[in-house]
C-alpha cells in the first residue's frame, strides 16, 4: 500500500520517499491520540503550562 508524503523542504506532496529538490519526505498524519495513552500525562502537562501562559487557569 503506498501512502501521500509531504515535503520537509518545499512542501509538495508527492508518493516519493525523496522529494524531486532531494530532501526527505514527511508523512503528514497527525499521530494517533488516545486519551489513556502512554503520552497522555506529558500532554496534559503541556496543556495545563499552555493554560497557565494565557492567564485562563
Amino acid at each position: 500500500m503506498r501512502h501521500i508524503f509531504r515535503c520537509s523542504k518545499c512542501s509538495k506532496y508527492t508518493m516519493k520517499e525523496i522529494c524531486d529538490c532531494g530532501s526527505r519526505t514527511i508523512a503528514p498524519k497527525p499521530l494517533k491520540y488516545s486519551p489513556g495513552g502512554k503520552l497522555g500525562p506529558y500532554r496534559r502537562k503541556a496543556k495545563i503550562s499552555e493554560y497557565i501562559g494565557r492567564g485562563v487557569l
